[in-house]
């Protein structure tokens, strides 16, 4: 008997910036830096857990890395702590300057 892992539905909510960090901390040459540009608030995918990620999601590789770390959990049945809907995370990129913010949810079979 085989058990398959669920898919994941994946969206981007917010794409946001840290200006006075990079303002601080990032090397003049990094300073013209603006928001993600591998994702658009609005942006959704359905990966299966057990398989490499397709385009979009290899846009940006360390995005994956990070969002990768949310999806196993979720479908294996964890939900987060304080998360008022069951199969649901928000989760990101942690290029912390610059994050992207993301909801995963798990998409059940019937």
């Amino acid at each position: 008997m085989s058990h398959r892992m669920p898919k994941c539905s994946i969206a981007v909510l917010k794409r946001t910036i840290h200006r006075d960090l990079i303002d601080e901390y990032a090397e003049t040459a990094c300073r013209d830096l603006d928001r993600c540009e591998c994702f658009e608030v609005g942006d959704s995918f359905i990966v299966d857990p057990a398989a490499v990620p397709e385009e979009p999601l290899t846009r940006s590789p360390s995005a994956w890395a990070d969002i990768r770390q949310t999806i196993l959990p979720v479908t294996c049945g964890s939900d987060l702590p304080g998360m008022n809907r069951p199969g649901t995370m928000i989760t990101g990129c942690t290029d912390w300057l610059r994050p992207v913010i993301l909801k995963v949810e798990t998409m059940r079979y019937e």
